[in-house]
């Protein structure tokens, strides 16, 4: 059965951290992710995840460290020892807090000098995050949303995960940001599988909960289910006003 993750960095994004994980419970999600939480001290999220017996799936390294970086520092070419710093404090928090994943964002940059970042960064990130097994995780972002950022299609995330060659590291495939960019949001799934080690989802094109828009979420998560994929799936998408009254699809869309 399809089952879902509350990303708390636009649900329920008015609350504190752990009382976004208290309500996510209430309101019926799987699990919970998040992009920063670390201004939130972690013994609170702790005790919030052990109360609701959810699990952390993930979280984001920072968008900037030190003035430098806008949405991300890993692909900055003259940057490599901040990236890995960046890197090294947000594997330790996500192991705090018992995170599954940490993805770790790119920047806005291009070329090769950027690649060679990217991938250095990454074989650091995965191996350091061995340690405590947690898989590391590269996000495509669309042009419309994240114009400039070196990470913006599927086949360039592919090439640096055979690239860096790690078990570890893998494909956070976001079903609005390849819907925006790439279309056939199904057969990318399908063809990427292997690659995949989390799904994300929003409506097309305004990025809300996924029974609006264009694209049809009962057949992408049937589609999912057929798959044989039975990890939480992600759900960041801005609600219109009160989270509680965005979750509707939650009964209707569910296979």
């Amino acid at each position: 059965m399809v089952t879902f993750s509350a990303n708390l960095g636009f649900l329920w994004a008015d609350l504190p951290l752990p009382a976004a994980i208290r309500a996510a419970k209430a309101a019926g999600f799987e699990a919970v992710e998040c992009h920063w939480p670390y201004a939130t001290p972690k013994a609170e999220i702790r005790a919030a995840l052990k109360e609701t017996g959810f699990e952390m799936l993930g979280l984001n390294t920072p968008k900037s460290a030190g003035g430098i970086g806008q949405f991300g520092l890993s692909a900055l070419p003259g940057h490599e020892a901040l990236a890995r710093a960046v890197i090294d404090q947000s594997l330790s928090f996500a192991d705090d807090i018992g995170a599954r994943s940490l993805h770790v964002m790119a920047g806005i940059a291009s070329g090769a000098a950027a690649q060679a970042s990217f991938c250095e960064a990454l074989t650091h990130a995965c191996h350091q995050a061995q340690q405590s097994g947690i898989t590391i995780l590269i996000e495509p972002l669309n042009r419309y949303d994240a114009p400039g950022y070196f990470l913006n299609s599927l086949a360039q995330a592919e090439e640096i995960i055979t690239s860096v060659n790690q078990p570890n590291l893998k494909l956070m495939f976001d079903c609005y940001h390849v819907g925006r960019s790439e279309g056939d949001v199904i057969t990318q799934l399908q063809a990427r599988l292997p690659l995949i080690g989390h799904i994300q989802f929003a409506s097309l094109p305004n990025r809300k909960s996924p029974d609006q828009g264009t694209l049809d979420y009962t057949q992408v998560f049937a589609a999912i289910e057929a798959l044989g994929w039975t990890r939480p799936l992600g759900a960041e998408y801005h609600p219109d006003g009160v989270t509680e009254n965005s979750l509707d699809w939650m009964h209707t869309l569910r296979p």
